[in-house]
């Protein structure tokens, strides 16, 4: 039994859009082989199975994916959580593009796209509950 795991070096890189787009495909159908995920892939986008094989092998050399050898097919799963990865990038993204400033972020996106009355309330909720937790 083998379970191949290679440890992400302290120094963190950002995933490539072609990794996002495998990271997003295990974090909704969780542990899969290369051919699921190539199967998924191909539902937005043409690519050979020889270059999804390729990604998913270098991904965990890299530490992104581990990869288990226990099955005649290999069955890889993201590393990070879906959430820390996404908070990592967001913060990037803000720092970069907005001077850190959360709010103009938001801004910028209720700005540019329509916000249903139910995704208000909900932002309203959350914009409560951290007045509840600063005062």
């Amino acid at each position: 039994m083998y379970l191949i795991f290679i440890a992400m070096s302290s120094e963190k890189t950002e995933p490539t859009k072609a990794e996002l787009d495998i990271l997003a495909i295990l974090w909704k159908h969780g542990p899969s082989t290369v051919r699921a995920v190539h199967d998924q892939l191909n539902n937005f986008k043409e690519v050979n199975y020889t270059t999804t094989l390729k990604q998913m092998q270098l991904m965990a050399e890299k530490g992104m994916l581990t990869r288990d050898e226990t099955s005649m097919k290999h069955i890889y799963a993201a590393v990070e959580e879906e959430q820390k990865t996404k908070g990592l990038l967001l913060d990037r993204f803000v720092d970069h593009l907005y001077g850190g400033s959360a709010s103009n972020l938001v801004m910028q996106l209720l700005d540019n796209k329509k916000a249903s009355k139910a995704e208000l309330d909900e932002i309203r909720a959350v914009l409560d509950q951290l007045e509840k937790g600063n005062s």
